[in-house]
């Protein structure tokens, strides 16, 4: 990526895409109400892209609709109720989407549960939210995905990916008498890198391209919803982290510069691409994981019966 320009940890998602011209690209944004999702989806609406910024409830889509718009009445948005812990709402959203083209798909939603809770469809919630809702988003979305030029799926993973170092299939998710805030978190992200591995290795050949990242340190975000602590952590340490629209510069990132070959697969921290666990390049894990969520899909009847075939 040597011709590519050069950002660093300061660069903010508006500097990646200043000069750019997206229009004619659809990007969908998950979790696009507030922080990093938020200045994601209106950076690269102010960029020329048609944004399709995803919120858990009506309520705040319409709000976030309203911001966007007003932050730039120019701009082509559109928003989506989607709750990543209700498999259906998945589907939902997926069966009423309007574009028939989609040229992005940034992972962006997360959770971090104080407490063990499971989804609607009886998942721990933080690999449900994290990881299965955003499988069967894409999973769904393949078809639309692969009728676009240049197709991506970026994953905001974390650099909590590298604890637990591996992937305890054995207890995923997480079972209550199990669960640990921050296991469960470092298991839903590394989730996230494997998937995005996986993605790259199984669509390459159909011109896809899928890589992970993270997108700074405790940066401003809703992630931390249902923990107390972790707000308060956050107030705490934010004078000294990136603000949102910085944490969102990576996401930008990967989503509108580099090519397959830079990205495809690969890590990235910063703007630049970075060292991953070493348990990211494990190819029968991550192919364990595809299988194990696919399965899980299929339990839930949620798989759309025309997605396409693995060229394998």
């Amino acid at each position: 990526m040597s011709d590519m320009p050069s950002f660093n940890r300061r660069s903010s998602a508006d500097d990646v895409l200043r000069d750019r011209n997206l229009a004619g690209q659809v990007i969908i944004v998950t979790g696009a109400n507030t922080g990093i999702g938020y200045e994601t989806a209106r950076s690269l609406a102010v960029a020329g892209a048609t944004v399709i910024a995803t919120c858990r409830s009506a309520e705040k889509a319409a709000s976030t609709l309203q911001r966007l718009l007003q932050a730039h009445p120019q701009s082509s948005v559109e928003v989506g109720v989607m709750d990543l812990a209700s498999l259906s709402s998945v589907s939902d959203f997926c069966a009423q989407l309007s574009q028939r083209k989609i040229d992005t798909i940034i992972c962006n939603a997360g959770l971090v549960a104080p407490t063990y809770g499971e989804t609607g469809d009886g998942f721990e919630q933080t690999v449900g939210v994290c990881h299965v809702g955003h499988f069967l988003l894409v999973k769904t979305l393949l078809p639309e995905l692969l009728m676009a030029p240049a197709p991506r799926v970026v994953m905001v993973s974390s650099e909590s990916h590298r604890t637990p170092s591996r992937l305890n299939f054995a207890a995923l998710p997480y079972p209550e008498h199990k669960f640990s805030t921050m296991k469960a978190y470092g298991q839903a992200k590394l989730c996230n890198a494997l998937m995005a591995v996986e993605l790259h290795r199984r669509f390459t050949d159909q011109g896809l391209t899928a890589c992970y990242l993270h997108p700074g340190t405790m940066v401003t975000t809703d992630i931390g919803r249902d923990s107390a602590l972790v707000r308060f952590a956050m107030r705490l340490v934010r004078p000294f982290t990136k603000t949102a629209n910085q944490g969102a510069a990576t996401s930008v990132f990967c989503a509108t510069l580099g090519t397959r070959e830079a990205l495809g697969g690969h890590y990235f921290s910063h703007c630049a691409q970075a060292k991953p666990s070493a348990e990211t390049g494990n190819e029968a894990a991550a192919r364990r994981l595809w299988d194990l969520s696919e399965q899980w899909l299929k339990e839930h009847q949620a798989i759309r019966q025309d997605s396409p075939a693995v060229l394998d």
